[in-house]
């Protein structure tokens, strides 16, 4: 399995300057490929490599290995579009700050230190390392790296590969999760992650970039690029300790498998007014998939996704449609109230016990699309 790292690197002012230099550069190549992928409808690496090569080492100064990643980080971005034939091919632009990668020829580590490639030749940079990144650095095997400055200090996010974990015992138990905004998660073990704090705070964080955005004065402006990242990153450490409870939640149950709704284009089905459609747009569904699956992943569990129709709206009991009265769902049948997203979890986990274990698991959801 794979796992990403993210190492603070302790650069003087003259390596700073170095690696401005080439993230520029870098970037204006990219720039530069993503015409020429566009007008041949081309994002296959090797014949993109065969349009772009030359005309990148004549008109940039990068080196031929990092000519080759620059290939790589337009083709990757543009198959991540999953362009259709009739489609019209987006012409992708790379800001100056965007980060730049390496693969293990332009790059080493050396202990502690770090040597990269730059437009003025190699460069050792200590490493500031802790506890986390030092454990996965002796267990992993370094592959591909991205580099990336955040607040004037730079970051190398470097990939690894660990040793699989053997998989649990098979326990024949699922943990059922359903996902939502009122709560956040809801597993059919009972346990219920509310959503509404964080709700609030998302919708004053909207209100007040939209009120600094139309003032548009200088401080206005100066304090909008101070808050800039904070609600994604606030969002983040949410779906992080959500994901870590719910892992372990199935641990402490015994449950060798968790089992999720696939949730693909759900976006583009969304119907509401315009507020709630900015909120739901911005709500990360997928982030929180991704979380849970490469926890579940280091514990040894597994993870099925299953079709979401209908999990809401039938009782779980006796697999009839229940009616809704505010968070709760009442079965007219056989008479069971419940809540209704601790319904749906219980939905989630009897579909995915009674899917045949052929075709249960379906493909990862992609989430660049969600």
């Amino acid at each position: 399995m794979q796992r990403t790292i993210s190492i603070k690197l302790n650069t003087t002012h003259e390596q700073s300057v170095a690696l401005t230099q080439l993230q520029k550069e870098f970037n204006n190549a990219c720039n530069q490929i993503v015409p020429v992928a566009a007008e041949n409808r081309c994002w296959n690496r090797v014949a993109l490599h065969h349009l772009s090569y030359y005309k990148i080492r004549e008109t940039t100064v990068l080196g031929a290995q990092m000519a080759c990643n620059a290939i790589k980080v337009v083709c990757d971005s543009l198959k991540v579009l999953k362009i259709k034939k009739t489609e019209k091919i987006p012409l992708i632009n790379f800001k100056p700050s965007s980060s730049v990668h390496f693969d293990k020829r332009t790059y080493s580590l050396k202990e502690s230190a770090l040597s990269l490639y730059t437009l003025s030749g190699r460069i050792l940079i200590p490493m500031l390392l802790g506890e986390f990144q030092q454990q996965y650095l002796e267990r992993g095997i370094s592959k591909e790296a991205e580099l990336v400055c955040r607040n004037k200090t730079w970051f190398f996010n470097l990939v690894l590969d660990l040793p699989d974990v053997e998989p649990v015992v098979s326990s024949g138990k699922v943990l059922g999760v359903d996902l939502g905004e009122n709560n956040l998660a809801a597993i059919s073990s009972g346990k219920l992650f509310g959503g509404g704090q964080l709700r609030h705070e998302r919708d004053r964080a909207l209100a007040l970039r939209s009120q600094l955005q139309s003032n548009g004065s200088k401080s206005a402006k100066q304090l909008l690029k101070k808050i800039s990242g904070k609600e994604a990153r606030h969002m983040a450490h949410v779906n992080h300790e959500i994901s870590k409870a719910i892992v372990k939640e199935a641990v402490d149950t015994g449950c060798d498998m968790i089992a999720m709704e696939e949730l693909t284009n759900i976006r583009k089905r969304m119907r509401a007014g315009k507020r709630v459609r900015s909120r739901l747009h911005r709500w990360a569904w997928a982030q929180l998939q991704t979380f849970v699956h490469y926890k579940a992943q280091a514990a040894g569990l597994k993870i099925v996704f299953v079709n979401p129709a209908y999990t809401s709206q039938m009782c779980a009991s006796c697999e009839q449609i229940g009616t809704h009265y505010k968070h709760r769902l009442v079965c007219r049948f056989c008479g069971i109230q419940r809540h209704s997203d601790l319904n749906a979890s219980l939905n989630i986990r009897r579909i995915a016990l009674s899917a045949d274990s052929a075709t249960g698991t379906v493909s990862y959801p992609h989430v660049a699309a969600a």
